[in-house]
Protein backbone atom coordinates (compact mmCIF):
# COMPACT_ATOMS: atom_id res chain seq x y z
CA UNK A 1 0.00 0.00 0.00
CA UNK A 2 1.27 3.73 -0.63
CA UNK A 3 2.13 5.90 1.75
CA UNK A 4 -1.12 7.55 3.36
CA UNK A 5 -2.23 10.74 1.38
CA UNK A 6 -4.04 13.71 2.56
CA UNK A 7 -6.84 12.28 0.11
CA UNK A 8 -7.30 9.29 2.74
CA UNK A 9 -6.40 9.60 6.19
CA UNK A 10 -6.61 6.49 8.16
CA UNK A 11 -8.05 7.80 11.24
CA UNK A 12 -11.67 8.65 9.19
CA UNK A 13 -11.77 4.85 7.66
CA UNK A 14 -13.61 3.54 11.26
CA UNK A 15 -15.05 0.02 11.89
CA UNK A 16 -17.90 -0.05 9.87
CA UNK A 17 -18.14 3.51 8.37
CA UNK A 18 -16.40 6.82 7.68
CA UNK A 19 -16.24 9.89 9.77
CA UNK A 20 -13.99 12.68 10.39
CA UNK A 21 -13.48 15.99 12.07
CA UNK A 22 -14.22 18.69 9.24
CA UNK A 23 -11.83 20.63 7.00
CA UNK A 24 -8.95 18.62 9.13
CA UNK A 25 -9.85 15.10 8.31
CA UNK A 26 -13.06 15.54 6.52
CA UNK A 27 -12.97 18.13 3.45
CA UNK A 28 -15.32 18.26 0.20
CA UNK A 29 -12.42 17.04 -1.78
CA UNK A 30 -11.62 14.17 0.35
CA UNK A 31 -15.53 13.11 -0.17
CA UNK A 32 -15.34 13.17 -3.98
CA UNK A 33 -12.29 10.87 -3.76
CA UNK A 34 -14.64 8.64 -1.03
CA UNK A 35 -17.27 8.38 -4.07
CA UNK A 36 -15.20 7.54 -6.34
CA UNK A 37 -13.96 4.79 -4.51
CA UNK A 38 -17.65 3.78 -4.12
CA UNK A 39 -19.24 3.77 -7.17
CA UNK A 40 -15.69 1.81 -7.93
CA UNK A 41 -16.60 -0.56 -5.58
CA UNK A 42 -20.55 -0.73 -6.57
CA UNK A 43 -19.63 -1.58 -10.12
CA UNK A 44 -17.03 -3.89 -9.61
CA UNK A 45 -19.72 -5.49 -6.99
CA UNK A 46 -22.66 -5.30 -10.08
CA UNK A 47 -24.47 -2.02 -8.38
CA UNK A 48 -25.66 0.26 -11.01
CA UNK A 49 -26.48 2.61 -9.27
CA UNK A 50 -26.31 4.55 -5.76
CA UNK A 51 -29.28 6.18 -3.71
CA UNK A 52 -27.84 8.71 -1.66
CA UNK A 53 -29.46 10.63 1.07
CA UNK A 54 -28.04 13.12 3.94
CA UNK A 55 -28.84 14.02 7.76
CA UNK A 56 -29.54 17.83 8.88
CA UNK A 57 -26.30 19.17 9.33
CA UNK A 58 -25.10 22.09 8.49
CA UNK A 59 -21.97 20.59 6.75
CA UNK A 60 -23.95 18.12 4.84
CA UNK A 61 -25.26 19.41 1.51
CA UNK A 62 -21.94 20.46 0.64
CA UNK A 63 -20.75 16.86 1.62
CA UNK A 64 -22.90 15.32 -0.24
CA UNK A 65 -22.47 17.38 -3.07
CA UNK A 66 -18.70 16.61 -3.51
CA UNK A 67 -19.91 12.78 -2.47
CA UNK A 68 -22.49 12.58 -5.58
CA UNK A 69 -20.02 14.28 -8.03
CA UNK A 70 -17.76 11.56 -7.13
CA UNK A 71 -19.46 8.84 -7.74
CA UNK A 72 -20.88 10.07 -10.64
CA UNK A 73 -16.97 10.57 -11.69
CA UNK A 74 -17.02 6.78 -11.84
CA UNK A 75 -19.46 5.95 -14.03
CA UNK A 76 -22.37 5.19 -12.31
CA UNK A 77 -26.10 6.89 -11.57
CA UNK A 78 -27.04 8.71 -8.53
CA UNK A 79 -30.42 8.93 -7.28
CA UNK A 80 -30.30 12.07 -4.76
CA UNK A 81 -33.00 11.17 -1.72
CA UNK A 82 -32.16 14.65 -0.30
CA UNK A 83 -32.69 14.95 3.31
CA UNK A 84 -33.37 11.49 4.77
CA UNK A 85 -33.13 9.60 7.24
CA UNK A 86 -30.57 6.41 7.40
CA UNK A 87 -33.22 3.99 7.73
CA UNK A 88 -35.28 5.37 4.80
CA UNK A 89 -32.14 5.01 2.60
CA UNK A 90 -31.14 1.74 3.79
CA UNK A 91 -34.91 1.06 2.71
CA UNK A 92 -34.30 2.36 -1.06
CA UNK A 93 -31.51 -0.45 -1.03
CA UNK A 94 -33.09 -2.94 0.32
CA UNK A 95 -36.87 -2.64 -0.96
CA UNK A 96 -36.60 -4.05 -4.90
CA UNK A 97 -33.58 -4.88 -6.54
CA UNK A 98 -30.78 -4.57 -3.78
CA UNK A 99 -28.24 -1.63 -4.65
CA UNK A 100 -25.68 0.05 -3.32
CA UNK A 101 -26.58 3.71 -1.25
CA UNK A 102 -24.79 6.37 0.85
CA UNK A 103 -25.61 8.49 3.56
CA UNK A 104 -23.80 11.55 4.74
CA UNK A 105 -23.90 11.40 8.34
CA UNK A 106 -22.18 11.83 11.47
CA UNK A 107 -24.98 10.43 13.93
CA UNK A 108 -24.53 11.50 17.11
CA UNK A 109 -21.08 12.67 16.60
CA UNK A 110 -20.43 16.41 17.28
CA UNK A 111 -21.34 19.18 14.98
CA UNK A 112 -17.71 19.56 13.64
CA UNK A 113 -17.40 15.89 12.30
CA UNK A 114 -19.94 14.42 9.43
CA UNK A 115 -19.17 11.28 7.65
CA UNK A 116 -20.83 8.25 5.36
CA UNK A 117 -22.64 5.20 5.90
CA UNK A 118 -22.58 2.72 3.17
CA UNK A 119 -24.60 -0.08 1.51
CA UNK A 120 -23.09 -2.21 -1.33
CA UNK A 121 -25.89 -4.45 -2.69
CA UNK A 122 -28.30 -3.32 0.55
CA UNK A 123 -26.08 -4.77 2.85
CA UNK A 124 -23.84 -2.38 5.09
CA UNK A 125 -20.33 -2.09 4.38
CA UNK A 126 -18.01 -4.21 6.98
CA UNK A 127 -14.54 -3.21 8.06
CA UNK A 128 -12.54 -4.94 5.93
CA UNK A 129 -14.64 -3.17 2.56
CA UNK A 130 -14.19 0.20 4.69
CA UNK A 131 -10.32 -0.07 4.50
CA UNK A 132 -10.99 -1.56 0.95
CA UNK A 133 -12.52 2.08 -0.18
CA UNK A 134 -9.22 3.54 1.31
CA UNK A 135 -6.98 1.22 -0.03
CA UNK A 136 -8.69 2.32 -3.66
CA UNK A 137 -8.20 6.02 -2.96
CA UNK A 138 -4.46 5.41 -2.08
CA UNK A 139 -3.37 3.38 -4.87
CA UNK A 140 -5.61 4.96 -7.48
CA UNK A 141 -7.91 1.83 -8.15
CA UNK A 142 -10.73 4.35 -9.40
CA UNK A 143 -12.66 3.97 -12.48
CA UNK A 144 -13.58 6.77 -14.31
CA UNK A 145 -17.52 7.81 -16.43
CA UNK A 146 -20.29 10.17 -16.44
CA UNK A 147 -22.64 8.99 -14.72
CA UNK A 148 -26.42 10.16 -14.14
CA UNK A 149 -28.54 12.00 -11.76
CA UNK A 150 -31.94 11.30 -10.67
CA UNK A 151 -33.76 13.27 -7.74
CA UNK A 152 -36.41 11.24 -5.91
CA UNK A 153 -38.43 11.73 -2.81
CA UNK A 154 -39.53 8.29 -1.63
CA UNK A 155 -40.80 9.61 2.13
CA UNK A 156 -43.94 8.31 0.66
CA UNK A 157 -43.66 5.34 -0.24
CA UNK A 158 -41.53 4.69 3.27
CA UNK A 159 -44.66 5.79 5.18
CA UNK A 160 -47.21 3.61 3.44
CA UNK A 161 -44.65 0.53 3.79
CA UNK A 162 -44.57 0.80 7.62
CA UNK A 163 -48.33 1.25 7.62
CA UNK A 164 -49.06 -1.87 5.69
CA UNK A 165 -47.24 -3.92 8.25
CA UNK A 166 -48.35 -2.23 11.73
CA UNK A 167 -51.65 -3.05 13.18
CA UNK A 168 -52.15 -1.63 16.89
CA UNK A 169 -55.01 -3.03 19.37
CA UNK A 170 -55.91 0.26 20.30
CA UNK A 171 -55.10 4.02 19.91
CA UNK A 172 -51.74 5.25 21.39
CA UNK A 173 -51.04 8.59 22.90
CA UNK A 174 -47.50 9.16 21.86
CA UNK A 175 -44.82 12.18 22.44
CA UNK A 176 -41.87 12.32 19.27
CA UNK A 177 -38.67 13.74 19.76
CA UNK A 178 -37.15 14.13 17.41
CA UNK A 179 -34.36 16.37 17.67
CA UNK A 180 -35.16 18.77 15.13
CA UNK A 181 -33.10 16.56 12.98
CA UNK A 182 -33.29 13.79 10.07
CA UNK A 183 -36.53 12.08 10.87
CA UNK A 184 -38.32 15.31 11.74
CA UNK A 185 -39.88 15.69 8.11
CA UNK A 186 -41.25 11.84 8.65
CA UNK A 187 -41.83 10.46 12.15
CA UNK A 188 -45.02 12.63 12.85
CA UNK A 189 -46.67 11.41 9.51
CA UNK A 190 -45.79 7.89 10.16
CA UNK A 191 -46.91 7.37 13.34
CA UNK A 192 -50.18 9.68 12.93
CA UNK A 193 -50.40 7.47 9.49
CA UNK A 194 -50.79 4.37 12.42
CA UNK A 195 -53.69 5.95 14.37
CA UNK A 196 -52.00 7.63 17.13
CA UNK A 197 -52.13 10.45 18.99
CA UNK A 198 -49.17 12.16 18.16
CA UNK A 199 -47.14 15.18 19.92
CA UNK A 200 -44.46 16.63 18.43
CA UNK A 201 -41.39 17.56 20.49
CA UNK A 202 -38.44 19.19 18.32
CA UNK A 203 -40.12 18.29 14.98
CA UNK A 204 -38.83 21.12 12.66
CA UNK A 205 -36.44 20.21 10.38
CA UNK A 206 -36.04 24.00 9.20
CA UNK A 207 -35.00 24.69 13.02
CA UNK A 208 -31.55 22.49 12.65
CA UNK A 209 -29.87 20.57 15.30
CA UNK A 210 -27.88 23.24 16.52
CA UNK A 211 -25.36 22.38 19.41
CA UNK A 212 -27.98 19.49 20.79
CA UNK A 213 -26.89 16.63 18.89
CA UNK A 214 -29.95 14.12 20.02
CA UNK A 215 -28.77 10.53 21.36
CA UNK A 216 -31.40 8.53 22.61
CA UNK A 217 -28.61 6.26 24.57
CA UNK A 218 -28.03 8.71 26.74
CA UNK A 219 -31.11 9.33 29.60
CA UNK A 220 -30.08 13.04 29.99
CA UNK A 221 -30.98 13.43 26.16
CA UNK A 222 -34.43 12.27 26.53
CA UNK A 223 -35.23 14.46 29.92
CA UNK A 224 -37.21 17.08 27.96
CA UNK A 225 -39.29 14.03 25.87
CA UNK A 226 -39.92 12.38 29.70
CA UNK A 227 -41.13 15.72 31.38
CA UNK A 228 -43.30 16.24 28.38
CA UNK A 229 -44.61 12.60 28.31
CA UNK A 230 -45.56 13.22 32.39
CA UNK A 231 -47.72 16.72 31.39
CA UNK A 232 -49.31 14.72 28.60
CA UNK A 233 -50.78 11.54 29.87
CA UNK A 234 -49.04 10.02 27.15
CA UNK A 235 -48.78 6.22 26.39
CA UNK A 236 -44.82 6.62 25.37
CA UNK A 237 -42.35 8.77 24.59
CA UNK A 238 -39.97 7.65 21.52
CA UNK A 239 -36.96 9.86 20.59
CA UNK A 240 -34.40 9.55 17.27
CA UNK A 241 -30.95 9.84 17.05
CA UNK A 242 -29.71 12.70 14.19
CA UNK A 243 -30.17 10.40 11.42
CA UNK A 244 -32.90 7.82 12.57
CA UNK A 245 -31.74 4.43 12.87
CA UNK A 246 -31.40 4.14 17.18
CA UNK A 247 -34.23 4.30 19.45
CA UNK A 248 -34.34 5.55 22.74
CA UNK A 249 -38.04 4.85 24.62
CA UNK A 250 -39.91 6.78 27.83
CA UNK A 251 -42.34 4.53 29.56
CA UNK A 252 -45.71 6.18 30.82
CA UNK A 253 -44.14 7.18 34.10
CA UNK A 254 -41.59 9.52 32.37
CA UNK A 255 -39.21 6.27 33.14
CA UNK A 256 -35.87 5.94 31.02
CA UNK A 257 -36.04 2.27 28.83
CA UNK A 258 -32.78 1.26 27.62
CA UNK A 259 -32.58 -0.41 24.71
CA UNK A 260 -31.54 -4.06 25.71
CA UNK A 261 -34.58 -4.05 28.07
CA UNK A 262 -36.68 -3.01 24.71
CA UNK A 263 -34.80 -6.21 23.34
CA UNK A 264 -36.48 -8.29 26.76
CA UNK A 265 -39.87 -7.16 25.59
CA UNK A 266 -39.37 -7.64 21.71
CA UNK A 267 -37.63 -11.10 22.04
CA UNK A 268 -40.63 -12.37 24.06
CA UNK A 269 -42.99 -11.35 21.34
CA UNK A 270 -40.96 -12.78 18.41
CA UNK A 271 -40.24 -15.88 20.73
CA UNK A 272 -43.39 -16.56 20.31
CA UNK A 273 -43.77 -17.34 16.68
CA UNK A 274 -40.52 -18.29 16.03
CA UNK A 275 -39.67 -20.69 19.40
CA UNK A 276 -36.10 -21.57 19.99
CA UNK A 277 -34.27 -19.26 17.40
CA UNK A 278 -31.59 -17.17 17.78
CA UNK A 279 -31.59 -13.69 19.61
CA UNK A 280 -28.26 -11.36 18.94
CA UNK A 281 -27.26 -8.20 21.14
CA UNK A 282 -23.91 -6.94 21.64
CA UNK A 283 -21.93 -7.13 24.66
CA UNK A 284 -22.91 -4.05 26.42
CA UNK A 285 -26.58 -5.17 27.10
CA UNK A 286 -27.56 -6.45 30.50
CA UNK A 287 -26.74 -10.25 31.50
CA UNK A 288 -30.63 -10.50 32.19
CA UNK A 289 -31.51 -10.34 28.37
CA UNK A 290 -29.81 -13.52 28.05
CA UNK A 291 -32.14 -15.04 31.54
CA UNK A 292 -35.33 -13.31 29.51
CA UNK A 293 -34.45 -14.86 26.35
CA UNK A 294 -34.20 -18.63 27.55
CA UNK A 295 -36.87 -18.51 29.57
CA UNK A 296 -38.87 -17.53 26.42
CA UNK A 297 -37.68 -20.51 24.58
CA UNK A 298 -35.01 -18.57 22.76
CA UNK A 299 -30.88 -18.81 22.12
CA UNK A 300 -29.19 -15.88 23.75
CA UNK A 301 -26.54 -14.60 20.93
CA UNK A 302 -24.12 -12.21 22.65
CA UNK A 303 -22.40 -10.16 20.05
CA UNK A 304 -20.05 -7.77 18.84
CA UNK A 305 -21.59 -4.12 19.10
CA UNK A 306 -21.39 -2.19 15.72
CA UNK A 307 -24.40 -2.12 13.61
CA UNK A 308 -22.72 -3.54 10.97
CA UNK A 309 -21.88 -6.91 12.20
CA UNK A 310 -24.76 -7.39 14.24
CA UNK A 311 -26.49 -7.18 11.13
CA UNK A 312 -24.14 -9.66 9.28
CA UNK A 313 -24.98 -11.48 12.55
CA UNK A 314 -28.39 -11.58 11.94
CA UNK A 315 -28.13 -12.52 8.24
CA UNK A 316 -26.06 -15.31 8.85
CA UNK A 317 -29.08 -16.71 11.66
CA UNK A 318 -32.31 -18.07 12.26
CA UNK A 319 -32.53 -14.97 14.22
CA UNK A 320 -35.45 -12.55 14.01
CA UNK A 321 -33.74 -9.48 15.56
CA UNK A 322 -30.67 -8.24 16.60
CA UNK A 323 -29.77 -5.15 18.60
CA UNK A 324 -27.55 -3.15 20.89
CA UNK A 325 -27.92 -0.73 23.93
CA UNK A 326 -26.86 2.13 21.83
CA UNK A 327 -30.37 2.00 20.55
CA UNK A 328 -29.85 0.06 17.06
CA UNK A 329 -32.42 -2.79 16.74
CA UNK A 330 -32.69 -4.72 13.53
CA UNK A 331 -35.96 -6.66 12.87
CA UNK A 332 -35.95 -9.45 10.39
CA UNK A 333 -39.19 -10.63 10.59
CA UNK A 334 -41.85 -8.86 8.61
CA UNK A 335 -39.20 -6.09 7.46
CA UNK A 336 -35.76 -5.89 6.00
CA UNK A 337 -33.16 -6.87 9.00
CA UNK A 338 -31.58 -3.02 9.17
CA UNK A 339 -31.64 -0.94 11.66
CA UNK A 340 -34.30 1.32 11.38
CA UNK A 341 -35.53 3.52 14.68
CA UNK A 342 -39.09 4.55 12.91
CA UNK A 343 -40.36 0.88 12.45
CA UNK A 344 -39.05 -0.04 15.31
CA UNK A 345 -40.70 2.39 17.46
CA UNK A 346 -44.21 1.11 15.29
CA UNK A 347 -43.10 -2.28 15.92
CA UNK A 348 -43.02 -1.96 20.12
CA UNK A 349 -46.23 -0.28 19.91
CA UNK A 350 -47.90 -2.67 18.02
CA UNK A 351 -46.70 -4.52 20.87
CA UNK A 352 -47.70 -2.67 23.81
CA UNK A 353 -50.65 -2.09 22.09
CA UNK A 354 -52.15 -5.39 23.14
CA UNK A 355 -51.63 -5.39 26.40
CA UNK A 356 -54.07 -3.07 28.40
CA UNK A 357 -51.46 -2.04 31.27
CA UNK A 358 -49.58 1.28 31.42
CA UNK A 359 -46.58 1.09 29.77
CA UNK A 360 -43.99 1.64 32.60
CA UNK A 361 -46.27 -1.65 34.45
CA UNK A 362 -45.02 -3.69 31.77
CA UNK A 363 -41.62 -2.99 31.53
CA UNK A 364 -41.33 -3.59 35.15
CA UNK A 365 -42.24 -7.26 34.49
CA UNK A 366 -38.65 -7.74 33.29
CA UNK A 367 -35.86 -8.45 35.31
CA UNK A 368 -32.64 -5.65 35.96
CA UNK A 369 -30.53 -4.61 38.42
CA UNK A 370 -28.18 -1.57 38.56
CA UNK A 371 -26.67 -0.56 35.90
CA UNK A 372 -24.05 2.23 34.67
CA UNK A 373 -24.30 3.97 31.07
CA UNK A 374 -21.79 4.02 28.92
CA UNK A 375 -19.60 5.82 30.22
CA UNK A 376 -16.84 7.70 28.35
CA UNK A 377 -13.26 8.02 28.46
CA UNK A 378 -12.20 10.09 25.54
CA UNK A 379 -8.30 10.22 23.92
CA UNK A 380 -6.26 11.04 21.86
CA UNK A 381 -7.04 9.34 18.25
CA UNK A 382 -5.39 5.76 18.48
CA UNK A 383 -4.56 5.86 22.18
CA UNK A 384 -7.77 3.69 22.95
CA UNK A 385 -7.52 1.01 20.94
CA UNK A 386 -3.43 1.10 22.00
CA UNK A 387 -4.69 0.53 25.64
CA UNK A 388 -6.75 -1.91 24.99
CA UNK A 389 -4.09 -4.06 22.98
CA UNK A 390 -2.67 -4.02 26.71
CA UNK A 391 -5.82 -4.71 28.75
CA UNK A 392 -6.73 -7.86 26.46
CA UNK A 393 -3.49 -9.89 27.03
CA UNK A 394 -4.07 -9.68 30.97
CA UNK A 395 -7.37 -11.54 30.36
CA UNK A 396 -5.81 -14.77 30.86
CA UNK A 397 -4.44 -14.73 34.50
CA UNK A 398 -7.92 -12.89 35.53
CA UNK A 399 -9.94 -15.83 36.98
CA UNK A 400 -6.92 -16.48 38.86
CA UNK A 401 -6.43 -13.34 40.41
CA UNK A 402 -10.09 -12.64 40.66
CA UNK A 403 -12.22 -15.64 41.08
CA UNK A 404 -15.23 -16.78 39.11
CA UNK A 405 -15.34 -14.77 36.94
CA UNK A 406 -15.94 -15.65 33.49
CA UNK A 407 -13.94 -14.22 30.70
CA UNK A 408 -15.77 -12.61 27.24
CA UNK A 409 -12.92 -10.93 25.04
CA UNK A 410 -15.34 -10.77 21.99
CA UNK A 411 -15.38 -7.26 21.63
CA UNK A 412 -13.21 -5.78 24.35
CA UNK A 413 -12.93 -7.33 27.82
CA UNK A 414 -16.35 -8.26 29.92
CA UNK A 415 -16.44 -9.49 33.48
CA UNK A 416 -18.89 -11.66 34.45
CA UNK A 417 -19.55 -12.88 38.60
CA UNK A 418 -22.29 -14.57 39.94
CA UNK A 419 -23.89 -10.78 40.92
CA UNK A 420 -22.15 -8.41 38.28
CA UNK A 421 -20.60 -7.84 35.26
CA UNK A 422 -18.43 -5.00 33.50
CA UNK A 423 -16.71 -3.95 30.50
CA UNK A 424 -14.64 -1.67 28.56
CA UNK A 425 -13.62 -1.63 24.84
CA UNK A 426 -12.90 1.21 22.32
CA UNK A 427 -15.46 3.16 20.85
CA UNK A 428 -16.09 2.42 17.09
CA UNK A 429 -17.19 5.81 16.14
CA UNK A 430 -15.15 8.34 18.66
CA UNK A 431 -11.64 8.04 20.06
CA UNK A 432 -12.33 6.89 23.37
CA UNK A 433 -12.83 3.80 25.71
CA UNK A 434 -16.17 3.14 27.13
CA UNK A 435 -17.16 0.88 30.12
CA UNK A 436 -20.02 -0.24 31.28
CA UNK A 437 -21.09 -2.02 34.82
CA UNK A 438 -24.31 -3.43 36.25
CA UNK A 439 -24.86 -5.17 39.57
CA UNK A 440 -27.51 -6.97 41.85
CA UNK A 441 -26.99 -4.59 44.23
CA UNK A 442 -24.90 -1.74 44.75
CA UNK A 443 -22.55 -3.43 46.53
CA UNK A 444 -21.64 -5.87 43.87
CA UNK A 445 -21.57 -3.02 41.13
CA UNK A 446 -19.18 -1.42 43.26
CA UNK A 447 -16.16 -4.98 43.84
CA UNK A 448 -17.12 -5.00 39.79
CA UNK A 449 -15.92 -1.53 39.27
CA UNK A 450 -12.82 -1.86 41.69
CA UNK A 451 -11.92 -5.38 39.71
CA UNK A 452 -11.70 -2.89 36.63
CA UNK A 453 -9.73 -0.12 38.57
CA UNK A 454 -6.91 -2.19 39.53
CA UNK A 455 -6.98 -3.41 36.04
CA UNK A 456 -6.86 -0.30 34.12
CA UNK A 457 -4.20 1.02 36.39
CA UNK A 458 -2.19 -2.07 35.34
CA UNK A 459 -2.52 -1.74 31.48
CA UNK A 460 -2.66 1.98 31.70
CA UNK A 461 -1.43 3.98 34.97
CA UNK A 462 -2.43 7.48 35.57
CA UNK A 463 -6.07 7.27 33.06
CA UNK A 464 -8.91 9.48 35.28
CA UNK A 465 -11.52 6.89 34.53
CA UNK A 466 -15.23 7.99 34.30
CA UNK A 467 -16.13 5.84 37.57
Amino acid sequence: MAEVTPAAPSEIFRAYDIRGILERQLTPEIMQAIGRAIGSEAAARGDCRVMVGRDCRASSPALAKALIAGIRASGLDVVDLGVAPTPMVYFACCEAAPCAGAIVTASHNPPDYNGVKIVFGGVSADAATIQDLRRRILEGDLIRGSGGLIKRDISERYRERVVRDIRLARPMRLVLDCGNATVSGIAPAVFRALGCEVIALDCDPSAGMGERIPDPARPECLQALARRVIDEGADLGLGFDGDGDRLGVIDAAGGFIAADRLLMCFAVDILNRHPGSEIVFDLKCTGHLAEVIRRAGGRPVPWRSGHAPLKARLRGSDAQIAGELSGHIMLKERWYGFDDALYAGARLLEILSHDPRPTDAIFRTFPGGIATPELALPLPEGEAERIMARVIPLADRLPDRFGDLEVQTLDGLRLDSPTAWGLVRASNTLPKLVFRFEGDDPAALAAMQERFRRLMDEAAPGLALPF
